[in-house]
């Protein structure tokens, strides 16, 4: 079987400060996105286990045991994003502070 051929490609990209900084924030929001997609994950998943989510048919009902593993992962999780959303928040703040430059 032959090796694949790639092309030397070599693009051009030409951007300004104003569209880094732009870029900047718009990939902060991006992130923000995704981590309250994964907050709304982490209360379906108490919903789940309480029998409270619609829909749910869990049998046997969740022990105990299992209501407290659930949400000590939760827990975890909000912990973790509670210190991505700090650092969110720092890089965000300094992308406001970024004076833009005319040539």
């Amino acid at each position: 079987m032959s090796q694949p051929n790639i092309p030397d490609i070599t693009p051009e990209i030409s951007i300004n400060r104003e569209d880094v900084i732009n870029l900047i924030i718009a990939s902060i929001a991006m992130e923000e996105m995704g981590l309250s997609h994964i907050i709304n994950a982490e209360g379906e998943k108490l919903q789940y286990v309480l029998g409270t989510l619609p829909g749910n048919n869990l049998t046997p009902p969740a022990s105990i045991n299992d209501i407290l593993a659930v949400n000590e992962s939760v827990r975890q999780t909000l912990r973790e994003i509670s210190r991505k959303e700090q650092i969110l928040n720092e890089k965000l703040e300094t992308a406001l502070r970024a004076e833009i430059r005319t040539p």
